[in-house]
């Protein structure tokens, strides 16, 4: 791999000149907070573990403060950028900062909601400064979509992050962290200051590590009909499963019918269950003939909703 130049990351007068130069101004749209910090970015790939033969794919490089740290570890990086100014900037950057190479970086210009495939080997890791608003849905989807990725490392709000490495039986254990975990080993790396950014956000960041299931969950159930469990689950979270599962069972007494061929007492919530539970309960969907017994939730008083946090991202 080439050395480079012991400046050519982005420092926070870097950033802010060539923010100017192209007119840009972070969008809270688009949740755009950039790095400026070059050994924040350092620690981000030290932290991800990134090796000489990894093509790493980078979600929202944005003015490219972490992808050319990237590219200083890497084999390959492929950076995917939804912002028409910053995506025309990113390879003039990384032409200017890192000559020797820039023949390794390749640029989707898409929302990553939309990409299926990207250009060059399968990629081995996710590394991503992910936007806060739509953090969740893009790495499932990613997770999804490209089965090849190893390992990945993501920075998102701190709240998201302590959300994504829940585990059962704790508060912020949700739909999140269950579909997380269908796909990894997931657990938090770290915490990120605010004055790392600009501008800087409101909220803490944190650092979350993802590596690929050795094995699959075991289950014959499919992807889709073990999230359709837990978004079930979840939605009304102060249910027992008996009657937060009604509605997708067909009726209450249908949704205790599969709790129990699951192994799993009809009083328990969904708080408490590993994704292996969910996939159990799931592969235990009873026949339509039993949803006319009676009607979701019948036998409860309506729970509280959810405030929408829960059902973030199917990753379909």
């Amino acid at each position: 791999m080439s050395t480079t130049e012991p400046d050519a990351l982005l420092g926070p007068a870097d950033i802010r000149e060539l923010a100017a130069k192209l007119g840009v101004r972070p969008t809270k749209q688009r949740g755009q907070n950039f790095v400026i910090d070059a050994n924040t970015v350092r620690r981000i790939v030290r932290t991800a573990e990134v090796r000489p033969d990894d093509v790493v794919v980078e979600v929202g490089p944005g003015l490219g403060s972490l992808t050319l740290a990237l590219l200083e570890a890497a084999d390959r990086v492929v950076a995917v950028e939804i912002d028409d100014v910053l995506a025309a900037a990113l390879p003039a950057t990384v032409q200017a900062r890192m000559p020797g190479r820039a023949d390794r970086f390749s640029l989707v210009h898409s929302d990553a909601m939309l990409v299926k495939e990207l250009p060059g080997p399968p990629p081995t890791a996710l590394v991503a400064n992910l936007p806060y608003n739509v953090a969740v849905p893009v790495l499932l989807t990613m997770l999804e979509r490209f089965p090849t990725i190893e390992r990945t490392l993501v920075m998102v709000q701190a709240e998201v992050a302590d959300r994504l490495a829940a585990r059962p039986g704790n508060k912020v254990y949700g739909v999140p962290s269950v579909k997380a975990n269908w796909y990894a080993d997931v657990k938090r790396a770290g915490s990120i200051g605010r004055t790392v950014f600009w501008p800087a956000p409101n909220v803490d960041s944190g650092l979350v590590s993802l590596v690929r299931r050795a094995e699959p969950v075991t289950t014959t159930a499919s992807r889709a009909e073990v999230f359709a469990v837990v978004d079930a689950a979840f939605a009304q979270r102060r249910k027992t499963l008996r009657a937060a599962l009604a509605g997708w069972a067909g009726s209450a007494l249908a949704a205790e019918a599969a709790l129990v061929a699951a192994g799993i007492p009809p009083k328990t919530r969904g708080e408490a269950l590993t994704v292996e539970e969910f996939a159990a309960i799931a592969e235990n969907k009873p026949a339509a003939d039993l949803s006319s017994e009676s009607k979701p939730g019948a036998d409860e008083p309506a729970g509280k909703k959810s405030t929408g946090n829960e059902s973030t991202g199917s990753g379909e």
